[in-house]
C-alpha cells in the first residue's frame, strides 16, 4: 500500500511553468539520448515493425503512468523511465535469445521487483548510505554528463557554444528561465540552419501486440538474471540516491513495488522492465524544477507522466522525432540542464571534513564508470565508496531518512537560498 500523501497545495498558474519545462526536458533527453538502444535491441531480435512499435508503446504507456501515479500519490518528484542499461544489455542477449522467450525473462525479473519493494529490503539498503558517499556517487555518475556538454565543442562548436553562452547569460539575467530558454534557442538555431531530419518520421498510432511468454532455464540465467542486478544496480539504486540527495525522504518501497507491477503487466507487450529514472530524474528534482520542493512533483506527475503516454500512443512516431535530433544538442542540453545538480552533490560530499576522503573515492569512482562483470560504473562506484567508509571509520552507521520533501531542503539548499 501507498504512504499517505502529504496534504494538497493550491497550485497557481507560475507554479506550474519550471517543473512542466523540467519534465519535458528529461522526456526530450531520455528519448532522444537512450532510446536509440531500444530501436538496435529491436532491431538485434529481428522484430516487425509491429512488435517494435507494440514495445515503444509498453514502455512508453507503463512508465507515464507509473510516474503519473507515484508523483501525484506521493508528492514527490518520481520519474520513471525504462532501464537503459537493461536496454544496452539487451541489444546482445536479444541476438541469441528467441523473443518469446525473452518476454518469460522479463515477466520473472519484474516479479522480482515487485517481491523486493514488498518485503522492505531495498529501503533498508538505503539507509545504510552515507550521505557523503551518496552525494559523491551521485556527482561522478553525472560528471560525464556535465563535461559532454563542453564537449560537444570539438564536434559542433556552433551549436554546442551557442547553447552554453545562452545558458550563462540567460542564468546572469532570468536564472529560472535558463533551460527553457536554451531549448527554445536550439531548436529554433537547428530549423533555422535545415538540421532537422524528419524524413523518417511517420505518423501512425502504436497498436499493443501481445506475445505469449515462454520459460526456459536458460533464458532466465542467460537474461532474467542480469536483467535484474543490472536494473536494481544501474537505475533503482542510483535513481533514489538522486532523490534523497534532493531532499526527499520518499520511501523505495511503493517505488519499487509500482514499478514492478507495471513491468509485470507491460513484459507480454514487449517492455523489457521500468523503473526509477536516475540521469533523467535528476533534471526534476533540484531547485531548477521549482523553488519549493513541494512542487516539484509536478514535473512528474503532470508534464513527464503525459509526455510519455503520449509518445505511447503515437508509437514509433514521436520516438523517431526525438531520436532525428543532433546527438550534440541532446548531450549539451541534458548536460547543462543538470550543472546545478552537480554543484549540489560535490557541495554535499565535500561539505564534512571528516568523511571528505570516502566521498572523494566514491566521486572518482563513479566518474570512472567501470564495467565488470557486466555490471555499470553505478554499482562499482558504491562498492568502492562503501568499502573505503567502512575502512576508514570502521563500520556503516544506519542513516536517518532525508528530510521531507514537503516544505524542507536540504543543507545545500538552505545555503544556496
Amino acid at each position: 500500500m501507498l504512504p499517505a500523501a502529504s496534504p494538497r497545495q493550491p497550485l497557481r498558474v507560475h507554479d506550474l511553468v519550471h517543473p512542466v519545462i523540467a519534465g519535458l526536458v528529461s522526456v526530450i533527453v531520455n528519448y532522444g539520448g537512450t532510446f536509440v538502444l531500444v530501436l538496435q535491441a529491436a532491431s538485434v531480435a529481428g522484430l516487425s515493425p509491429q512488435l517494435t512499435a507494440s514495445w515503444v508503446w509498453s514502455l512508453s504507456i507503463g512508465v507515464g503512468v507509473t510516474g503519473l501515479l507515484l508523483s501525484w500519490r506521493l508528492r514527490a518528484p518520481i520519474i520513471t523511465a525504462w532501464s537503459t542499461p537493461a536496454a544496452a544489455f539487451l541489444v546482445t542477449a536479444l541476438a541469441t535469445t528467441p523473443y518469446a522467450e525473452a518476454i518469460g525473462a522479463y515477466l520473472v525479473s519484474a516479479l522480482g521487483f515487485v517481491v523486493l519493494g514488498l518485503s522492505g529490503g531495498f529501503e533498508r539498503l538505503i539507509r545504510l548510505i552515507p550521505p557523503g558517499v551518496a552525494a559523491g556517487l551521485l556527482a561522478g555518475i553525472l560528471l560525464q554528463f556535465g563535461s559532454r556538454a563542453f564537449a560537444g565543442l570539438n564536434v559542433d562548436p556552433w551549436l554546442a557554444g551557442l547553447l552554453i553562452a545562452a545558458y550563462v547569460l540567460l542564468k546572469r539575467f532570468t536564472a529560472r528561465y535558463a533551460v527553457l530558454g536554451i531549448l527554445l534557442l536550439g531548436l529554433a538555431f537547428l530549423l533555422a540552419r535545415g538540421r532537422l531530419d524528419l524524413s523518417a518520421v511517420t505518423a501512425q498510432l502504436a497498436s499493443p501486440v501481445f506475445t505469449m511468454p515462454v520459460f526456459t532455464l536458460n533464458a532466465l540465467l542467460s537474461v532474467g538474471l542480469p536483467l535484474f542486478l543490472i536494473t536494481l544496480t544501474g537505475q533503482y539504486m542510483p535513481g533514489m540516491l538522486v532523490l534523497r540527495n534532493d531532499g526527499f525522504r520518499t520511501s523505495a518501497n511503493p517505488i519499487v513495488a509500482v514499478t514492478g507491477l507495471g513491468s509485470l503487466l507491460m513484459a507480454p507487450f514487449g517492455a523489457h522492465g521500468f523503473n526509477i529514472a536516475a540521469i533523467t530524474a535528476a533534471i526534476a528534482t533540484g531547485r531548477e524544477a521549482h523553488e519549493d520542493p513541494a512542487k516539484r512533483w509536478i514535473a512528474g506527475g503532470g508534464a513527464a507522466g503525459i509526455g510519455y503516454i503520449v509518445v505511447g500512443i503515437f508509437g514509433v512516431t514521436l520516438a523517431a522525432l526525438f531520436t532525428a535530433l543532433p546527438p550534440t544538442f541532446i548531450a549539451t542540453l541534458a548536460g547543462l540542464a543538470l550543472l546545478g545538480t552537480i554543484g549540489g552533490s560535490l557541495a554535499t560530499a565535500l561539505a564534512d571534513a571528516r568523511t571528505r576522503e570516502a566521498a572523494l573515492i566514491t566521486f572518482l569512482a563513479a566518474a570512472a564508470n567501470i564495467t565488470l562483470l557486466g555490471i555499470g560504473g553505478a554499482f562499482w562506484g558504491l562498492v568502492i565508496g562503501l568499502a573505503a567508509h567502512a575502512l576508514l571509520h570502521g563500520r556503516l552507521q544506519r542513516q536517518l531518512p532525508a528530510v521531507a520533501a514537503r516544505g524542507n531542503v536540504t543543507p545545500v539548499e538552505k545555503a544556496n537560498a
